[in-house]
């Protein structure tokens, strides 16, 4: 009986308690997180680039 009861109580704080985000909400949270995503992405390539074009050098001179 209590499994019911958790049930219920999960629906009922499901549909009466949450405030769900509005569409232009969870559209321009959705935008933003792209938006740090490829910030992010772009960042590490260039880290990666670096690091690559430093470990070229190391090793043409024969360290």
């Amino acid at each position: 009986m209590k499994l019911i009861e958790n049930i219920k109580e999960s629906y009922d704080e499901l549909v009466y308690k949450v405030s769900w985000p509005t569409q232009k909400q969870l559209i321009n949270s959705s935008v933003l997180v792209l938006i740090a995503s490829i910030i992010i992405a772009i960042f590490i390539w260039v880290v990666d680039k670096i690091f690559n074009m430093l470990m070229e050098i190391i090793y043409s001179i024969g360290f």
